[in-house]
């Protein structure tokens, strides 16, 4: 039961931490963050978000550009677009695996999903299936939404997952729930980065505490990710350039590559977890034993040959429910593609030929490139 504490004789009860996380962790997630808003570093974000979308950073990204009828990025601050908005609870689902890293050695005719695209449940009647986190999450902050109405009685609440104009990253960091790394992700200190953010947002105000919110900075002189990131997307500590990063350019990007980041995207091709799986704190963190987000085993190192047999009804049929459809089926043949051109398997060749001419640009592009790469190397192999 919450501890319903006023602030004043006529202000809505307030709430407390250690009560929400309670909360949050009895409907599924792993750990979870309280943060009054606005938060002591919101002004420093906001100028930081800013900044970032007028670089260009955002790419395609067109939504992040988003402007209120008075010129103000809609994401910048939660204020924006939920002026009644008075606290925000962050919350953390681990998905870490015990399958592979993707920086581990594989088999060269093997490509790599992003590990958070994994999720699978099991159905009552014993079969596996796909698992969007959206979803799954999202059902989990409205049974948290509910609880607090059922405790605190009525007030204005949203729930996001990845979806919603808040910057989850950000609150989660004000929340208490770890640091912004040097790759740009949340790290928690127990916890790693392997895990999905969700937030509900409340019109209702946090209890004082005197307990200090924020977890220092723990990445040090470490540059690891700078360092391991094949197409140079952290171009500093901090900093990214989503238009180089291969999570961008494999789902987010519509239409062909650019030739340079060829080369960089490797085996990729949904997503990348390199600058995670370089990380030390991830060394540490736990392994998930979440029933809905569990791995299916045959998107772990998934085989080339096999992801290029897919027709559209197949790849439909496979991954209905699950984050990978975000990349669309010409999307993922064109991320197959380049895939193939670095692995440098001349078995690939009739595949390649034929989508060579494919009426699709971003597919007959990559797979021009990955053909020019595969005889380059032959011809080179040849030469000594």
């Amino acid at each position: 039961m919450f501890h319903i504490e006023p602030v004043s004789a006529s202000s809505q009860p307030a709430l407390r931490r250690d009560e929400v996380r309670a909360l949050a962790l009895s409907v599924g997630f792993t750990e979870a963050g309280l943060v009054a808003l606005p938060y002591a570093s919101e002004d420093r974000d906001a100028a930081r978000f800013a900044e970032w979308v007028a670089a260009g950073r955002a790419g395609t990204m067109r939504y992040l550009e988003r402007v209120d009828e008075s010129g103000q990025l809609v994401r910048s601050r939660v204020s924006v677009p939920f002026a009644w908005a008075r606290s925000a609870i962050v919350c953390f689902a681990n998905y870490h695996s015990a399958q592979p890293l993707s920086t581990l050695q594989a088999d060269p005719d093997a490509g790599w999903i992003a590990r958070y695209a994994w999720s699978s449940r099991t159905d009552a009647d014993g079969a596996r299936r796909p698992s969007d986190y959206h979803k799954v999450l999202k059902k989990r902050l409205a049974a948290m939404e509910a609880g607090l109405h059922e405790q605190l009685g009525t007030f204005e609440a949203r729930g996001y997952v990845d979806t919603g104009p808040v910057v989850e990253r950000a609150l989660a960091t004000a929340a208490g729930l770890g640091w912004t790394g040097k790759n740009t992700c949340l790290i928690h200190p127990k916890l790693g980065s392997f895990g999905f953010l969700a937030v509900l947002l409340t019109s209702l105000d946090v209890q004082p505490e005197q307990t200090p919110l924020t977890v220092p900075d723990l990445c040090g002189s470490c540059r690891r990710c700078l360092d391991a990131c094949p197409t140079g997307a952290l171009i500093a500590p901090y900093q990214m350039d989503a238009t180089r990063c291969i999570s961008y350019l494999t789902i987010e990007h519509r239409g062909a590559v650019e030739l340079s980041l060829m080369e960089g995207m490797g085996r990729e091709v949904f997503g990348c977890d390199i600058c995670q799986d370089v990380c030390p704190w991830n060394r540490r963190a736990p392994i998930s034993a979440d029933p809905e987000l569990e791995p299916r085993a045959e998107l772990v190192n998934p085989s080339l040959d096999w992801l290029a047999k897919l027709d559209e009804s197949q790849f439909e049929r496979l991954f209905n429910g699950s984050p990978v459809r975000r990349a669309g089926f010409h999307g993922l043949r064109r991320n197959v593609a380049i895939a193939m051109g670095n692995s440098g398997l001349a078995r690939f060749l009739p595949i390649l030929e034929e989508w060579g001419r494919a009426a699709d640009e971003g597919m007959r592009t990559a797979a021009q490139w990955a053909l020019a790469r595969i005889h380059a190397k032959a011809d080179q192999a040849r030469r000594f």
